[in-house]
């Protein structure tokens, strides 16, 4: 049974680092000596998503650091123009963690922070305790890349907003409730066009299927039976490749379990226990 969180706001503090010739945004919650926690946001969207379960996550016990990518949220964006490789998204992440001087952190990301999740597992190896995909596979997935190139050159006209409200509303699963569903459309409207397809189109062009045998932390992928974008039987196809992983399945959950869930941070908490659990029953 998983501990209910007792504190619903926890000490926060926020860093603004210079990476690139760019100053990037983190929200670090928690006791800096706790088990930290890496938590990767959406595409076009920021840190912000995890507004109500980042604290619920420090009174659990951990130090939860939350970055904006480039050009999301408070981040500036990119020298070099808004970015089309997840891959750098990678390693944005790990910089972040590095100019912290955090070790060992549990890596969570959902959508295309799911799939950089994988791609820091891949890369970091070792230097993850866990890795918890959320709505992500990880081949190249569905994304048309030339349509969304495309809409590069158009992007700025009310039927746009219009998309991402009606879209976000269409993903967000049955199990939530009409007024969480609105409040979570309503907040994804704030994205930067430009930023989200650019980020569609880093989706489109990751397939990283082959490489998941290198992951070697402990490693969960979600999926969720109300997700219209993520084939639930692909993720469950990518963690078939992690050497032990596990796949969860979340009834009338859509694209977004960190703001769809009322019970997000014990589930998480469930989950990394499970994982910090397997790799201390693991043979030496």
């Amino acid at each position: 049974m998983s501990p209910t969180p007792t504190t619903p706001a926890h000490t926060l503090r926020a860093h603004y680092l210079d990476l690139g010739g760019a100053l990037a945004f983190a929200e670090d919650w928690g006791d800096v000596d706790a088990q930290p926690i890496l938590a990767i946001h959406t595409a076009g969207q920021s840190g912000v998503q995890y507004r109500r379960v980042a604290g619920d996550l420090a009174a659990l016990g951990y130090r939860v650091i939350v970055p904006d990518m480039p050009g999301h949220g408070h981040s500036e964006p990119s020298p070099g123009g808004p970015v089309t490789d997840l891959g750098d998204y990678a390693e944005f992440n790990l910089a972040v963690l590095d100019r912290l001087g955090i070790q060992h952190p549990i890596v969570i990301g959902c959508s295309i922070g799911g799939k950089i999740t994988l791609d820091i597992a891949i890369r970091a190896g070792s230097g993850i305790r866990a890795a918890i995909a959320m709505a992500a596979n990880a081949d190249r997935g569905f994304v048309n890349v030339r349509a969304m190139q495309r809409e590069l050159n158009d992007i700025s006209t009310p039927a746009r907003s219009d998309r991402t409200y009606w879209g976000t509303r269409a993903v967000v699963g049955s199990a939530v409730n009409e007024d969480r569903r609105e409040l979570i459309a309503r907040m994804h409207c704030r994205e930067d066009p430009q930023i989200s397809s650019s980020d569609l189109i880093a989706w489109g062009n990751h397939d990283i299927f082959d490489r998941l045998h290198r992951i070697t932390a402990p490693t969960r992928l979600v999926a969720g039976t109300g997700d219209l974008w993520i084939d639930p039987a692909s993720v469950r196809r990518a963690a078939e490749q992690i050497p032990g992983a596990e796949f969860s399945l979340l009834e009338g959950i859509g694209h977004y379990p960190m703001e769809e869930m009322t019970d997000f941070a014990p589930v998480v908490h469930d989950w990394i226990q499970a994982a910090l659990n397997r790799t201390e029953a693991a043979p030496a």
